[in-house]
């Protein structure tokens, strides 16, 4: 199988090549190139397409989300991953109003950085546990009405979250234990964490996550905090 080829954007050289390094001990991947600004991102359009972009949000320049629109026009049908320290709200949304496929933070553990890559060229979006309260907080200033949450944004990350009708047919579907879990995941709280605090084990959490995830259609954590939110349980 053809490795998955990343283009990396950060201006912290030693952190760069730390992560590339981490990177390459996953032989799903390969790194054809790497930039520390927007400007050199560009440039690298000669050597091809990749798959995926793991962009920072500070450079200098131009910041990360900023340059969003000018690499997707540049690497077209390549995903963006944003890898950042910002935890502000406004750089979230600017990234998923940009078109970024998920927003991470560099706090994220190696494992869960390789299988976020993954799930978003499988076509799911991906947040940092640590931001899915401010991205429910996003999404909730695009509802319409109470009862009533409708993706208004060209945000891919927003986008794919289904229209969450008023009322709670769907919800009814989800036993207390589901409903429970359910609002955990839209705090942001992780399997682990959820296992800790429910006091269940953790691979009991992730039945759980999978029959929520089967019973109201939906495909990734972040649905599930949106869902959760058009029904006030976030």
């Amino acid at each position: 199988m053809k490795p998955i080829q990343l283009l990396v954007v950060d201006d912290h050289t030693l952190f760069r090549r730390g992560l590339i390094a981490l990177l390459l001990q996953d032989g799903r991947f390969e790194v054809v190139a790497q930039a520390a600004d927007i400007g050199q991102a560009l440039r690298c359009v000669e050597l091809g397409v990749p798959d995926l972009i793991l962009l920072d949000n500070h450079l200098p320049g131009v910041r990360g989300v900023d340059g969003i629109g000018a690499l997707r026009a540049a690497f077209p049908g390549a995903s963006v991953l944003m890898l950042t320290v910002s935890e502000n709200e406004d750089d979230l949304a600017a990234a998923l109003q940009a078109g970024a496929d998920g927003y991470l933070l560099k706090t994220v553990e190696t494992e869960q950085l390789c299988e976020s890559i993954v799930k978003v060229l499988a076509g799911e979006s991906v947040v940092s546990p640590e931001m899915m309260t401010k991205f429910v907080s996003v999404f909730r200033s695009k509802q319409t009405h109470a009862g009533a949450v409708v993706a208004e944004s060209s945000s891919p990350a927003l986008s794919q979250v289904p229209v969450v009708a008023s009322g709670s047919a769907n919800l009814d579907l989800l036993s207390a234990r589901e409903r429970e879990i359910l609002a955990l995941i839209a705090q942001g709280s992780s399997n682990k964490a959820i296992a800790r605090k429910l006091d269940i084990a953790e691979t009991t959490v992730k039945i759980h996550v999978q029959h929520i995830f089967r019973k109201l259609q939906l495909s990734s954590r972040v649905q599930a905090a949106v869902f959760a939110a058009g029904f006030g349980l976030a």
